[in-house]
C-alpha cells in the first residue's frame, strides 16, 4: 500500500489515458485517515495534513497520475422564483441543518427524509439530479 500525506497537484496535466482514478464519495474528502483502491487496483492509504479536492493528484507512479474524483450524488434542487422565495427557502432549509450548496438560481440540499417532508409541506417545485455536490464548508457535517 502506498501512503499519501498531501495532494501533489490540484489537477493532472497528463492525458486521460495516463490518469488513474480513485472514485470516492463526498464524505471521504472530510476524513483525514482512510484507504482506497484506484481503478487499476493500486491500494492507497491516506494520513492527510489537509483536505483533498476533486480531481487532485495524490500519487504518481510509472508515468501515471493517480487522481481522486468525487462521485456524483442525488440531491434535492429547488429553483429560486424570486429573491423573497429564495430567502424563505434558504431560511427553512437552514433550520434543518442539512448540507446545502447555494447557486445563483437554486439551492441544492442533501437527499434526506427531513428535506423531503419540507418539500411536500411547502409545495415547492424541485428536481432530484445526480450531481457533484459541493455544500458550503461552514455547515456542520458538510
Amino acid at each position: 500500500m502506498n501512503l499519501v500525506h498531501r495532494m501533489l497537484q490540484p489537477a493532472s496535466s497528463l492525458p486521460d489515458e495516463r490518469q488513474v482514478v480513485l472514485a470516492v464519495e463526498r464524505r471521504q474528502f472530510l476524513k483525514r485517515r482512510w484507504r482506497g483502491t484506484a481503478a487499476d487496483g493500486t491500494e492507497l492509504g491516506f494520513d492527510l495534513e489537509s483536505r483533498l479536492t476533486d480531481g487532485c493528484v495524490v500519487f504518481q507512479q510509472d508515468g501515471k497520475d493517480y487522481i481522486v474524483r468525487q462521485l456524483h450524488e442525488t440531491v434535492y434542487e429547488v429553483p429560486f422564483e424570486s429573491p423573497a422565495q429564495a430567502a424563505l427557502v434558504a431560511w427553512k432549509v437552514g433550520n434543518l441543518h442539512l448540507p446545502a450548496q447555494i447557486m445563483d438560481d437554486a439551492i441544492r440540499v442533501l437527499h434526506d427524509e427531513a428535506m423531503c417532508h419540507l418539500l411536500e409541506r411547502e409545495g415547492w417545485s424541485f428536481s432530484e439530479p445526480s450531481v457533484l455536490f459541493q455544500p458550503l464548508k461552514a455547515m456542520a457535517h458538510a
